[in-house]
């Protein structure tokens, strides 16, 4: 028993014998670790001292750079300064030479000047008495040839005078023809008058004509070309024109009664076209004219107030003008309401009203000779004895979304799919413009949000559109562009109408206070 616990004891103490080597053994390799973290530590901080030495001198490497080269950049300004300065002593001495040669220059030239001054006047005064006889005997001369020349003039005269009156042939001989020569004079002058104005009131045009198509021989080649663009003779007054149906169903009818009028010699009707501006009122009285075989002439009723005194004169000269045509002519007066408005209205000038009572007077008859198309966009405006002369009264309204599609349709034609080819020789090959993307919907959406647009407002978006694409790089109007440009056309038309609103404000505020003071 006891041999069994010695053996166990031994066995307890070999296992812890095992136990101590393993824990000393531990403890080594962890006495190694320790050196060796140790060691990487002062490694480390060896390093990191080492780098901060580095870095230590490479800042003072270059500071001392910097330094250096400052002191370079302060010598090289010092040196600069120090050119400088020795310019500007230069310059100085320059300009002191320059100074002091101009200063003798002027002395030397004074100098010379007064030596010449003073030969001349001792010259003067040494001659003097020479000059003085010479003078004497010039003037003695002259005025013994002077005396001679006046004594043989008077006694040529006296005797031609005297020969005169004693001849009672001569005298009646010379008062005839003094007499005839101032006749003739005095008649020239009356016949030259009288035709200048009969030529010119056949073949001048008068100043208040702003177009024409009728041929003016004062300048022919414009006339004759305007003449054989509108003289070509359409099948419908209204090709091209794009109006409402009703109403242009009404002015065709109108075109062809106007034709057979001509045609058969009866007293033309005038007519009185009201709307909005740019729905085709002066497109259509050149076509009407062109349709019924006659000239025409454009007006305005704004030239009529800045000629004052002189509108009654111009206005019977235009009317004279216009009765003169054998081809008979349709006038088209423009903005009538400028002149031809009501004569109750305060406003209204003695001249205005005399112009009025002109026209007045020269439309009060029918005529054979002349049509007259009056067009206003205030119609309520007008004089009641300007309608009492009108036989028609059309309104051209504001197209309808129908109207505006085909409009759309034929301007994108005109000018974008088949614009005309330009005709010149010196005119090069337009920009073909490429439409891509955009099909009847896109433009019947467009007809759409163009509400309240007339017919000139959508020539031009149109010809908006295509200054929109030259100014893309491959000359293209896609839907994108397209819309845009839409949008900035109605935003501009939305600041017109504010504008007009305000003026409109401001003039009726005007009209109250004239009217309450």
């Amino acid at each position: 028993m006891t041999m069994k616990q010695e053996e166990t004891k031994q066995v307890h103490m070999k296992e812890n014998m095992r136990k101590y080597e393993l824990q000393q053994e531990q403890m080594a390799i962890e006495r190694v670790q320790r050196e060796a973290e140790e060691s990487r530590r002062t490694i480390q901080a060896t390093t990191e001292e080492q780098k901060k030495r580095e870095d230590y001198r490479d800042q003072l490497e270059r500071r001392r750079q910097v330094e250096v080269l400052q002191a370079q950049r302060d010598l090289a300004e010092q040196e600069r300064a120090k050119q400088e300065e020795a310019l500007k002593r230069q310059e100085a001495i320059r300009r002191k030479t320059l100074e002091y040669e101009a200063e003798l220059r002027q002395q030397t030239e004074m100098a010379r000047v007064k030596a010449e001054t003073e030969g001349r006047i001792e010259q003067e005064r040494k001659n003097f008495d020479l000059r003085i006889k010479e003078l004497q005997t010039s003037a003695k001369e002259y005025r013994e040839t002077t005396l001679e020349s006046i004594k043989l003039a008077g006694q040529t005269i006296g005797s031609g005078i005297s020969e005169f009156l004693n001849d009672r042939e001569k005298m009646t001989a010379a008062v005839g023809t003094t007499v005839a020569i101032a006749f003739g004079i005095y008649a020239a002058r009356w016949t030259t008058g009288i035709t200048g104005r009969f030529i010119e009131s056949r073949l001048g045009k008068p100043s208040l004509v702003r177009e024409t198509s009728r041929i003016n021989f004062l300048n022919p080649v414009k006339a004759l070309r305007e003449a054989l663009v509108v003289g070509a003779n359409r099948k419908s007054a209204m090709e091209g024109i794009v109006l409402q149906q009703e109403t242009s169903k009404r002015l065709d009818r109108i075109a062809q009664t106007t034709r057979n009028t001509k045609a058969n010699g009866a007293p033309f009707r005038h007519l009185l076209l009201h709307g909005p501006p740019g729905t085709g009122k002066t497109m259509y009285a050149r076509q009407l004219a062109s349709h019924s075989g006659m000239d025409y002439a454009i007006m305005t009723g704004g030239d009529i107030g800045p000629l004052g005194k002189d509108a009654v004169t111009e206005l019977h000269r235009l009317f004279d003008w216009s009765q003169s045509s054998r081809r008979g002519l349709l006038l088209f007066v423009d903005e009538a309401d400028a002149f031809l408005r009501r004569r109750r209205t305060e406003q209204f000038s003695e001249d205005a009203r005399n112009a009025l009572n002109a026209f007045l007077y020269r439309t009060g008859t029918e005529s054979d000779k002349f049509m007259m198309v009056v067009a206003t966009n205030q119609p309520q405006a007008l004089d009641d004895a300007v309608t009492d002369r009108v036989d028609e009264i059309v309104e051209v309204g504001l197209p309808g979304v129908g109207e505006r599609l085909s409009m759309l349709n034929q301007y994108m034609e005109e000018y974008l799919l088949n614009p005309p080819k330009r005709t010149g020789l010196f005119s090069g090959t337009a920009t073909e413009i490429k439409v891509t993307g955009i099909t009847d919907g896109h433009l019947a959406q467009v007809a759409k949000d163009t509400e309240g647009f007339s017919g000139r407002e959508i020539a031009k978006l149109v010809i908006a559109w295509q200054a929109a694409a030259y100014g893309t790089e491959n000359a293209e109007l896609n839907v994108e562009l397209m819309k845009q440009v839409l949008k900035e056309q109605k935003e501009s038309r939305r600041i017109k109408a504010v504008w007009e609103s305000s003026a409109g404000s401001a003039q009726d505020d005007s009209s109250v206070g004239k009217a309450s003071a």
